[in-house]
């Protein structure tokens, strides 16, 4: 017999929760779905928390992946040849950034629009700091959008060409301790430095060849992801990509079966449901529909934490209700993150109102054999 790991009420029958599980794991989806709609007419209302929980230990927490150790690349960082080829171009025309002047900048990026890039970065701002600084303190009007174009190897041209020239001057002083934007002492007191204040730019462009020349210690680089370097802002960069990696999954599964749906996209969830009299806000992230009525209510969730899921648990209580006033069609759940390990008011939960129909990656082509997608396979016009 099973041994469970909560400690069962004096009255919870063990073989009638052992059986419950048993047809969860073992059956087929339909059977599964019937075994725990079944839990409240089979247990007492205070015990259906543990039950729920036990339930999804047995069957949906083992298929729930971790995803804290995935990092999406976006298009623009998989150029690494590109960039070493751009850095080649600074180094080469400064001289291994032993003479680093205005003129050498300009030079560089000349000859090679990316190596804008590599003198961005030296700064250590953004595309959209650059931009505004280059207005504020250079009085140059140049957009994100053109020195993005050009650190992708766009050619200048027009008003971009001029602008080249005064940028490679606030370049040169940003780093040189001659320009940029000055830090209040009340700030430096409170514990805020300046972004030029960091290891490889601390003596100007000094400290710039030293690194070009010495290499960065590996301690420095390890140092830098201890406070959110290297993959931080990869991860904050992508991190749209990976939270819409559910949503994809599941857009690409019904496409490929002609499964008729409506994906909530930003900016719609107030009004996306309209069409087929669904009320609740934000609208869910799919409406499975028949052309012409609600089918189905699906929700994507990804959790790291288990707060995080319990939080997120909560939804599908407001999706249940909507879904009853539609005449009981089914809210159907896709989670993913370790956060969902949390069965008592996180899995639990949601399996409860989803009547076991909860999906992960490891198992997402199995939503096509529930209600109501099985029934709408095809049928997309």
């Amino acid at each position: 017999m099973r041994l469970l790991a909560f400690a069962r009420s004096a009255t919870m029958s063990a073989v009638d929760l052992d059986e419950l599980t048993d047809r969860v794991v073992q059956g087929p989806w339909p059977d599964r779905v019937a075994a725990i709609r079944s839990v409240p007419a089979e247990f007492a209302g205070k015990e259906h928390a543990q039950v729920y929980a036990e339930v999804g230990r047995a069957f949906y927490a083992e298929k729930l992946a971790p995803h804290f150790h995935l990092i999406a690349w976006p298009e623009k960082f998989l150029d690494r040849p590109g960039f070493f080829a751009a850095y080649h171009t600074a180094a080469q025309a400064t001289a291994d950034f032993t003479s680093v002047t205005p003129a050498t900048i300009e030079d560089a990026i000349r000859a090679d629009p990316r190596a804008l890039r590599i003198f961005r970065l030296i700064t250590g701002y953004t595309p959209n700091e650059l931009a505004f600084a280059a207005g504020e303190l250079a009085g140059v009007k140049v957009g994100a959008a053109a020195i993005e174009r050009l650190e992708g190897g766009g050619r200048p041209a027009g008003e971009v060409a001029n602008a080249i020239g005064p940028l490679s001057e606030l370049l040169a002083a940003i780093v040189g301790g001659q320009g940029g934007f000055q830090l209040a002492p009340e700030l430096v007191r409170r514990g805020f430095r300046g972004k030029t204040d960091k290891p490889d730019t601390e003596a100007g462009w000094q400290s710039v060849e030293q690194f070009h020349r010495e290499g960065t210690p590996y301690a420095e680089l390890l140092y830098q992801r201890f406070y959110g370097g290297t993959f931080r802002q990869l991860q904050d960069a992508a991190g749209t990509r990976k939270g819409d990696l559910l949503e994809d999954a599941t857009e690409e599964l019904f496409a490929a079966h002609g499964v008729p749906y409506l994906r909530t996209i930003p900016g719609t969830q107030a009004t996306a449901g309209q069409a087929f009299g669904i009320t609740v806000h934000p609208a869910p992230d799919f409406i499975l529909h028949d052309g012409s009525s609600a089918r189905g209510l699906l929700e994507c969730k990804s959790a790291s934490d288990g707060g995080t899921a319990r939080d997120k648990a909560g939804r599908f209580r407001g999706l249940r209700t909507e879904a009853s006033r539609l005449g009981g069609i089914p809210v159907l759940a896709v989670l993913e993150g370790l956060g969902w390990r949390r069965l008592n008011d996180a899995l639990g939960p949601v399996i409860r109102e989803c009547d076991g129909r909860v999906f992960s990656l490891g198992n997402l082509d199995e939503l096509l054999e529930v209600d109501p997608v099985r029934d709408l396979v095809g049928t997309s016009a």
